[in-house]
């Protein structure tokens, strides 16, 4: 089974050397490659740049990890392809290693083949609201309009999917992070998807006065309707198995904890990630 997990990376940083991750430089257009041994990787050459083939490396600062998204659709050929960040990762555990080891606990080439044995699509442990469902927590923090915008050309586009989008909408929890393992078919179908609906919200909304903060729009707007995708394809049959999402680096908690309340119950909308 050939196996391409690529990581996400827009910076030097320390990155695992297994055979199946690929560290991709996302907005990469108009920087200077990334070595991999500046990655802690002792190979030369350097990272794979999402501006490469066919490419909207130029909507990184819009679109996100979606760019490298993108990037495997179109250029990638595999059995297994799928996509982590360089700080967040699937592991076996609830953390991907320790301080001399910060990959120890990421999962193996043979633990992915095992799952992709059995299943289709793995995505991550889904993250609980609770007192929010997705749409009211993203109303909060950030632009409920945007996910308006995006019903809207899902009923142009995809009208027998707005029984999922609905339904995701009303949900107290949810896959985040744009972070997925896929069979290269079922991956190609998502992103034909997932694109065209992103094409249409981009239409509607005018970035040009937003901040570099807010104009992240479509790659959070993305990990809503990745959510969508998911319970369409498990309703049509799809195998879909949930994984640990871990991170290596330490997460303030308290502070993101704060942040949610004071959106929740004070209308301060993000500005930063924490």
């Amino acid at each position: 089974m050939d196996i391409k997990i690529f990581i996400a990376a827009h910076k030097p940083c320390m990155l695992p050397e297994q055979d199946c991750y690929v560290p991709i430089h996302v907005g990469a257009k108009g920087k200077d490659s990334i070595s991999l041994k500046e990655c802690g990787i002792n190979k030369e050459g350097v990272l794979v740049r999402d501006d490469d083939g066919i490419n909207i490396s130029e909507k990184n600062p819009y679109y996100c990890e979606l760019t490298a998204t993108y990037y495997i659709w179109k250029n990638i050929k595999a059995d297994v392809v799928g996509l982590c960040h360089y700080r967040r990762y699937f592991s076996s555990k609830k953390n991907s290693g320790d301080d001399e080891n910060l990959f120890k606990n990421i999962l193996s080439e043979d633990e992915i083949a095992a799952l992709m044995a059995e299943n289709d699509i793995v995505v991550p442990k889904t993250n609980k609201y609770f007192i929010e469902t997705l749409y009211s927590h993203y109303s909060h923090t950030l632009d409920g309009s945007h996910l308006d915008i995006a019903r809207e050309v899902m009923a142009e586009m995809y009208p027998e999917d707005l029984k999922y989008l609905d339904a995701i909408y009303s949900r107290t929890n949810g896959s985040m992070y744009n972070m997925c393992i896929m069979k290269k078919d079922v991956f190609d179908a998502y992103c034909e998807w997932m694109f065209n609906l992103l094409a249409g919200v981009e239409e509607r909304i005018d970035v040009s006065n937003l901040s570099a903060f807010q104009a992240r729009l479509f790659g959070r707007v993305s990990e809503i309707l990745m959510n969508v995708w998911i319970l369409k394809a498990m309703n049509e049959g799809k195998a879909v198995t949930e994984v640990t999402a871990a991170y290596t680096e330490k997460i303030n908690w308290i502070k993101k904890g704060v942040w949610f309340l004071q959106a929740k119950f004070f209308g301060k909308k993000y500005t930063k990630s924490a």
